[in-house]
């Protein structure tokens, strides 16, 4: 699936998700959003950390995202951690769906961001989760890499 190369789309990223998760495949998803929350998000204020995708009724919803009041929004302001529906081919919601039930796996949003048109777009992960164990090694992997790369700069 498509990645933004670039950061001045990017609005949101879930760090935690890859620390916490193993992602197993990725999928881009259409939101379907109001006019305030498109402006919070153009002003980078949406907060995706604790946020994890729903299948439910046959569709897919964002559930506990947090994208704050517009500040120059009026009574028709958007409710900030309303279910917001994903829009994905049925093709895809039907196998994410089935990965959930069948096999215990978790939706989780792995970035926010505008597209080369200007859509708000969502990076989700199907993911499968993490022991203490596995967490350790990714732990000891990252220390590693940050250890080989001040070694290759001070020598090589």
């Amino acid at each position: 699936m498509s990645k933004p190369d670039d950061k001045k789309g990017l609005v949101a990223v879930n760090r935690r998700a890859r620390f916490d998760y193993e992602i197993e495949e990725t999928f881009e998803a259409g939101i379907q959003l109001v006019g305030t929350e498109v402006k919070v998000l153009r002003e980078g204020k949406a907060n995706i950390a604790e946020a994890y995708v729903s299948p439910e009724r046959g569709e897919m919803y964002l559930i506990n995202a947090d994208f704050p009041l517009y500040g120059h929004g009026n009574r028709f302001n958007h409710e900030p951690r309303r279910h917001r529906k994903l829009l994905l081919h049925k093709k895809e919601v039907n196998k994410l769906a089935g990965s959930v039930n069948r096999d215990g796996r978790t939706i989780v949003p792995l970035r926010l961001y505008f597209n080369d048109r200007g859509l708000a777009k969502l990076q989700i992960g199907l993911a499968k989760g993490k022991k203490t164990l596995d967490k350790r090694e990714t732990i000891k992997q990252r220390d590693w890499n940050r250890q080989k790369a001040r070694i290759l700069k001070d020598f090589g």
